[in-house]
């Protein structure tokens, strides 16, 4: 079930009508209060959201998911009118997975849907990655530095399992676009700049293991 806050009308029942006629159960609110009276009864595999609504605001619903350990890990898109690159990194900053300024075309929308559930779905494989004190379960999608829990969102745990599984490779920008996002994000780098950043807030004192090579991308490798 994927679940939009939208206080447009017309844009709610489009992008509602689309996910359902693409295969996708969907549920359409208008503002915050209504999403929350929702996710008491069911907790949805992804949330759209926008930011400019009537009562309370997009963002201010992102960082209440993320804040949460229910919801900490909940596939999110922003969708919203606002699309300067001040307001994306905003976005980006409080946890969003991904970013579609209107106005945006219905199939761009599914394809990013798709895309996003596609990675947010539990990995099948097993394997234990281990780089310094970083220590991750893919089988059980944690993550532990100096054996303390680290709680990320979907795009930041796959951020650090490629990182990880390509230890002491330099990999571009594009590569992880490419690779995390899965589509073309037409050389939207911030992104990945972002969410690096948000990522080594996440890992503190281990943070050093992931490397800026300047001009070019990240590489992760043992300190010392």
């Amino acid at each position: 079930m994927i679940y939009l806050v939208e206080d447009d009308n017309s844009i709610r029942e489009l992008v509602i009508y689309t996910l359902q006629s693409t295969g996708f159960p969907a549920k359409g609110f208008s503002c915050a209060k209504e999403f929350w009276e929702a996710m008491k009864e069911e907790q949805p595999s992804m949330a759209l959201l926008d930011i400019m609504l009537p009562d309370e605001d997009g963002l201010t619903i992102l960082r209440k998911l993320r804040d949460s350990a229910q919801t900490a890990r909940l596939p999110v898109i922003m969708l919203t009118a606002k699309g300067t690159e001040y307001d994306k990194v905003i976005g980006l900053d409080s946890g969003a997975d991904d970013y579609i300024p209107k106005p945006f075309g219905m199939m761009e929308l599914v394809s990013r849907v798709r895309a996003l559930l596609r990675r947010a779905e539990p990995e099948k494989k097993g394997g234990l990655l281990q780089v310094g004190p970083i220590a991750v379960d893919a089988a059980k999608h944690t993550v532990k530095v100096n054996d303390q829990a680290v709680v990320l969102t979907f795009k930041e745990f796959e951020l650090l399992c490629y990182l990880m599984e390509n230890e002491g490779m330099v990999l571009t920008r594009d590569q992880l676009l490419s690779r995390i996002w899965g589509y073309d994000f037409d050389g939207e780098t911030r992104t990945v700049d972002v969410h690096i950043r948000t990522l080594r807030q996440k890992l503190g004192a281990a943070s050093g293991y992931i490397e800026t090579i300047r001009g070019v991308g990240y590489k992760m490798e043992e300190i010392g």
